[in-house]
């Protein structure tokens, strides 16, 4: 509501500064359009900012997943917006001028204030939207990707201060200029509180340092982390932090892995699988290492249950999250189900922690170890091919209805599971996902 909002305004901005009276001639429409479109780019831009800044109560209000989600479809949004305004405002300027529209971009360029750092602001965020084409991403490492994706930020610092210095919207009406200078500053000031300054404290209170590394599996490795006053972190199961080991190359990359057992105040516990350069690193890592975090990040957690009962639905190393809420999580013997999909059986990891808890909680275990079915999509082993996967959900919980289903795993097997879990009667508000993709 607040982004449709601010949108709103923008063009209650753009009419009041006389947007719709230049429509008479080819060259004032043009200049007119090309002017709406960059300002809502602007705005859209700004909005993208706020919605990755990390700001606490907005991430556990949508959590981390659905704020992804909005800021690429935001992100996309405002970069063709600023397309569409760049070749708008170039052809009404060479309309204007009456000389072709190379010559036209090269005058907006090498004359206009502020245009050369707009050009190279609007070349780094060309290189993070292509970057973040789905077929490109998948190519790169997430080391590599998430770099290359901070580079947005230095994009919108170079790409908005010619609208500042330049723009009639902004120079010409004091309300459409406190409006602008205001969302600058709340989106500035966000990054700077909530990526900065936030986690510099939070490193500085508890100074996390490596305790132990574990190894669990082929490839897999916990690792646990001490630190000082661990409980006024406020993590809860089921969240992730980004992390930072300060040792050897790659240090300055975080990665981003969730809790895999119940915080407790002492100790913290992460494991990862050997997915990347990043998380093949951690097997070596040095006892006492620093480690650097931002976090707490997610809603994959206690707190969003709406039933009292719960089925966990859990992949690889998706089972992570799932095993720390399984043990801090409130229900009673016989309240809570949790489905664990691996390819073999050396796949399921915490196989002695589960079983524990399923003697001392009352949890009910269901390991789904096998190949994949090859002839549908599906989130269940080869053996389950003679029935639908909605069926099979309700054939091993058959009150799934009654339940909250949290699940975790890659993106394409979660898609699949969150269909079956729908097809089986689960409302949409009773469904809690945390996606291994970005």
């Amino acid at each position: 509501m607040a982004a449709w909002t601010s949108m709103m305004l923008v063009v209650v901005l753009w009419v009041w500064g006389q947007g719709v009276r230049q429509l008479g001639t080819v060259a004032g429409l043009l200049n007119s359009v090309g002017r709406l479109t960059g300002l809502v780019s602007a705005d859209l831009l700004l909005i993208q900012v706020l919605l990755i800044s990390r700001i606490p109560w907005v991430e556990r209000s949508f959590g981390q997943d659905e704020l992804v989600r909005r800021h690429r479809l935001v992100g996309f949004t405002s970069f063709s917006l600023m397309v569409g305004h760049i070749v708008l405002i170039t052809l009404a300027y060479a309309a204007s001028d009456q000389i072709g529209v190379l010559a036209e971009v090269w005058s907006l360029v090498t004359t206009y204030p502020g245009m050369l750092l707009a050009t190279a602001g609007t070349a780094l965020l060309v290189m993070v939207v292509v970057t973040s084409v789905r077929a490109v991403r998948r190519r790169l490492r997430y080391e590599s990707w998430h770099l290359l994706h901070l580079y947005a930020y230095l994009g919108v610092g170079l790409a908005l201060p010619h609208q500042l210095w330049t723009g009639s919207d902004f120079i010409d009406s004091p309300i459409a200029s406190a409006y602008w200078w205001t969302v600058y500053l709340a989106a500035a000031g966000a990054v700077l509180v909530f990526r900065v300054g936030l986690p510099i404290w939070r490193n500085w209170t508890h100074r996390l340092v490596v305790d132990r590394v574990v190894p669990e599996g082929r490839g897999v490795v916990s690792i646990y982390l001490r630190g000082r006053n661990l409980h006024r972190l406020r993590a809860e199961a089921g969240q992730f932090f980004v992390w930072r080991f300060m040792h050897g190359a790659g240090w300055t990359r975080g990665n981003p892995f969730s809790l895999s057992a119940a915080p407790n105040g002492r100790l913290l516990r992460i494991t990862a699988k050997d997915l990347g350069t990043g998380s093949r690193r951690l097997a070596k890592v040095p006892v006492g290492t620093r480690v650097v975090f931002e976090g707490p990040f997610g809603r994959l957690t206690d707190s969003v249950r709406r039933m009292r009962k719960m089925t966990m639905i859990a992949s690889g190393i998706g089972i992570t999250p799932l095993r720390a809420l399984l043990e801090e999580a409130d229900y009673r013997p016989g309240q809570a189900v949790l489905l664990y999909r691996a390819s073999a059986p050396p796949g399921l990891l915490f196989r002695r922690e589960l079983d524990a808890l399923a003697v001392h909680r009352g949890v009910r275990v269901v390991y789904l170890p096998g190949p994949r079915m090859r002839d549908r999509r599906s989130w269940l082993p080869r053996h389950y091919a003679v029935t639908a996967d909605g069926n099979a959900l309700r054939n091993i919980v058959p009150d799934i209805k009654e339940h909250d289903v949290f699940i975790c795993g890659p993106d394409g097997w979660t898609e699949a599971v969150i269909a079956s879990v729908r097809r089986a009667g689960v409302p949409a508000e009773q469904v809690h996902t945390e996606r291994f993709a970005w």
